[in-house]
């Protein structure tokens, strides 16, 4: 179907609601008689068609951007219209962000682009029987080169173009995965391992935030590119800085650039004077729930905690006991390291290896898990075919702390539909009720969820099921034995033991 006719018939839709096809000042008196089925229906629609509006906006950000080239100089389109560059004409007309301004024009180019830069419309549809056109200013020569080989990001491509993904969506896995580096005669794998990458990303798009998809992006560019992923590492942490200054009024200010292990630790550390009150796990032994009660009962904002906590540890240095600065819990970074994807050494004997954050699984260099072992050591968890480890029966009532670092191997974090809340706030919730049930304290039966979503399951009726060795679903109140949402796991580093739905083996090695 056109992109204008679906947008069209989506108007309609919205039209045929009478509570919405009002005069624009009795709008909000009006929508708000909506039933809850019309006030769904009429979001879902809305996001449809803001999408479609969105691919337009963008294929025409595009080739605005074409026509506003630099070697085009004062006679491109930007500036015959008085802009510098593209996407400033594209913020002044839209009146949006500079940000937005941007990732429009990127996208757009994305959509116009092949390899050459140069592919116009008809140049990826052979059945139309319309021979492609070039944009100008193109070498039709190098084109034709460049067209026997399909891009790596073109499953990217179709998907917008299709509606499967938004160009919010789009954006962040094409930023997130970067382009292959390698050269030569390895060029052709390595396309296409990041083709497949683009490919299960597209199909994890409708249940994943769209933060969460770049943080994904960039874990399978770090799994596929350990050697580049050494490299970034090295890059941000030499970016690392500590600039202070004072204001008009005297205020003091602070602008830190953390590298990423710093930033975790940092992060980690915060999290444990705050925990309590951001939905950190309630089941908490008797020691700890008196500081945790005096943490949820303190008059400071969060952000004036996290203040004084870290000049406390500024204060006290190496001198005071964990336990009269971090309160609770000791902060700390676990990493979690897939030890069938360690790689070889490189000339300076570095490892080739990526290692992931246990909580929002960030991506950490070979040189990091080096030290990590030197320092602390390791934790081994052994794992069927789909993540499953630890198998420990009724005996226990609660989840041991070995079966917690095993769910979060598995799940890597609240696996509820859309949430973003780390292992580290998240409860392990029995799948069959232990005395309804007769549950099994097994790692097969449990599931990690955050105390809202935990709480929101038992107290509205929500259920997670699971059938054997199969996918855990999640049924809504009212929903059929059997239906529901199929839940998955939140972990950038799951693709270890759940590869690619397609007859690739091997496909890492490039």
């Amino acid at each position: 179907m056109n992109l204008l006719t679906a947008m069209r018939r989506r108007l309609e839709s919205l039209a045929g609601v009478v509570e919405l096809d009002v005069a624009a000042h009795d709008l909000p008196a009006s929508a708000s008689r909506l039933s809850d089925a019309s006030l769904i229906e009429g979001l879902r629609d809305l996001a449809a068609l803001a999408n479609d509006v969105a691919r337009l906006q963008s294929v025409l950000a595009g080739v605005a951007a074409h026509r506003s080239r630099r070697e085009d100089g004062h006679s491109g389109l930007a500036a015959t219209q008085g802009h510098a560059t593209p996407a400033a004409l594209v913020q002044a007309i839209t009146g949006g962000t500079r940000a937005e301004a941007q990732r429009q024009v990127r996208v757009g180019q994305a959509l116009l682009d092949d390899d050459s830069g140069c592919a116009g419309p008809g140049a990826d549809d052979p059945a139309s029987g319309d021979q492609p056109t070039m944009l100008p200013g193109c070498d039709p020569e190098a084109t034709s080169a460049l067209s026997a080989r399909t891009p790596w990001h073109d499953p990217l491509r179709r998907a917008l173009l299709e509606g499967r993904i938004t160009t919010a969506q789009h954006d962040a896995i094409r930023r997130g995965l970067g382009a292959p580096t390698t050269d030569g005669a390895d060029a052709l794998a390595a396309e296409g391992a990041w083709s497949v990458a683009a490919e299960m990303l597209v199909d994890e798009a409708a249940g994943t935030t769209v933060e969460g998809l770049a943080a994904r992006a960039r874990t399978m560019r770090d799994m596929l590119d350990p050697a580049g992923a050494e490299e970034r590492f090295a890059r941000r942490y030499d970016a690392r800085s500590w600039r202070t200054w004072i204001d008009e009024n005297g205020q003091h200010h602070a602008r830190v650039v953390f590298d990423d292990e710093a930033a975790l630790w940092v992060r980690s550390l915060l999290a444990s004077a705050v925990r309590p009150r951001r939905g950190g796990p309630r089941f908490v032994t008797e020691e700890e729930q008196t500081p945790s009660a005096a943490i949820r009962d303190d008059p400071r904002t969060n952000e004036q905690i996290e203040y004084d906590l870290i000049i406390d540890v500024l204060r006290a240095g190496s001198l005071a006991q964990a336990s009269d600065v971090f309160g609770a819990r000791r902060p700390g970074v676990r990493m979690v390291v897939v030890k069938d994807l360690v790689g070889p050494r490189d000339p300076f004997g570095r490892l080739l290896a990526v290692g992931h954050a246990e909580d929002g699984g960030q991506s950490l260099p070979g040189t990091v898990i080096d030290r990590a072992l030197c320092m602390h050591g390791s934790t081994e968890v052994t794992v069927d075919g789909r993540g499953n480890p630890l198998d420990v029966g009724r005996e226990q009532r609660l989840f041991t702390p070995k079966q917690r670092l095993a769910l979060t191997v598995r799940d890597g974090g609240c696996v509820w539909h859309g949430c973003r809340q780390p292992a580290s706030y998240c409860e392990a919730h029995h799948i069959d009720h232990y005395v309804a049930d007769g549950g099994r304290t097994d790692i097969d039966r449990g599931v990690l969820l955050c105390r809202f979503h935990h709480m929101l399951l038992h107290n509205r009726g929500w259920r997670i099921e699971r059938f054997g060795s199969g996918p855990l679903m999640l049924r809504a109140p009212g929903d059929p034995r059997g239906g529901g949402t199929v839940l998955t796991s939140k972990a950038t580093w799951r693709w270890a033991w759940d590869p690619p739905p397609l007859d690739r083996k091997g496909w890492r090695a490039a």
